[in-house]
């Protein structure tokens, strides 16, 4: 059907994309510079199953960096994609208070690169990962991609607020269709292990303790990976219209929409609801909020219903309930 790059082709969100991308007929490339952020065997297991799979001849991996523009270059001049899906990035809020630079190669110098290429090859659309951090410290619930968020508290949500005014120029400059996805709060099998849910089973299990921040009193809009994988596709799918600004007379095929759940949830819920799959009680180190945290995250996905069709639904006991199946086998 398509010919799609898919960017962070080794990671979380990425892995599960090519899966479905692969069962519906498509050819995907994926790219990972396979770094050590977190443990580096995840990545390579989430590719030996890709290779694995049924389609597995319409799939290829690269190992290459973003930040590699001649890598870049070369790669859109020789495979001519149809669609670009850009996940490849580095993640991660509080990693970016003691690793700034990791974060301007990557998800800076790497989207540009990314921009030049479906520039030059003529790429028909271009999805690319932002995040609910861009709305920083913001009160007004739920979030809207019509508020301002002008005010990030993070270096990672700088960058990804970056992302969403690259991609507007490019769109507006040449013509190329871009849309943007502010992710709220990822969680599944095959996860990434700096996140509380990864962390969280791995200490209730081992009988250690695990730290709550803001006496669990934190708000998160968790999105399930099914869910997640179903909006992306759904939105490759759908390649934007030019519009003109209701602001400026700029015009540009350009969007950006929230993926999350529309249902926040407390982190005392969330916490229980690991203690209940887990049949453990979780010990805890109750700790004030962290530097770049924010108190609730909370999607308005209106937009997503109203030009998709579709919107998350998967609830957090039945997301944590499978994630933590899977724990319990891959790590036995």
């Amino acid at each position: 059907m398509a010919k799609v790059l898919v960017t962070g082709g080794a990671g979380f969100i990425g892995f599960f994309l090519t899966q479905q991308l692969l069962n519906r007929g498509d050819q995907v490339v994926g790219i990972d510079n396979l770094n050590d952020y977190y443990d580096p065997q995840l990545k390579h297991d989430r590719l030996a199953e890709l290779a694995e799979h049924s389609h597995a001849a319409n799939y290829r991996f690269i190992e290459l960096d973003l930040a590699d523009r001649r890598g870049i270059e070369t790669l859109f001049a020789e495979q001519q994609f149809d669609v670009v899906v850009n996940l490849g990035a580095q993640a991660g809020v509080r990693y970016s208070i003691d690793n700034p630079h990791a974060y301007v190669d990557s998800n800076l110098v790497g989207f540009v690169n990314i921009l030049e290429g479906c520039r030059h090859s003529k790429v028909k659309h271009l999805v690319y990962a932002s995040s609910s951090s861009v709305y920083g410290m913001n009160t007004k619930q739920p979030f809207s991609t019509d508020d301002r968020v002008d005010f990030p508290i993070s270096l990672y949500a700088a960058t990804k607020k970056s992302n969403e005014l690259m991609a507007h120029t490019y769109s507006h400059l040449y013509g190329i269709p871009t849309t943007g996805l502010r992710f709220f709060t990822v969680y599944g099998p095959f996860g990434r292990p700096d996140m509380a849910y990864f962390k969280f089973t791995k200490a209730i299990l081992e009988g250690k303790a695990i730290d709550v921040y803001n006496n669990g009193e934190m708000q998160r809009d968790f999105t399930y990976i099914d869910d997640i994988v179903e909006g992306v596709i759904r939105v490759m799918d759908r390649i934007p219209e030019p519009q003109v600004s209701e602001i400026t007379n700029a015009k540009a095929p350009y969007k950006v929409y929230n993926i999350g759940n529309h249902q926040p949830v407390t982190l005392r819920r969330f916490i229980t609801s690991i203690e209940d799959a887990c049949g453990k009680k979780a010990k805890e180190n109750l700790l004030p909020m962290q530097a770049g945290d924010v108190p609730i995250t909370y999607a308005d996905v209106d937009d997503l219903i109203a030009d998709t069709g579709f919107k998350p639904s998967t609830s957090i006991e039945e997301g944590i309930g499978k994630f933590v199946e899977w724990y319990r086998q891959y790590y036995k």
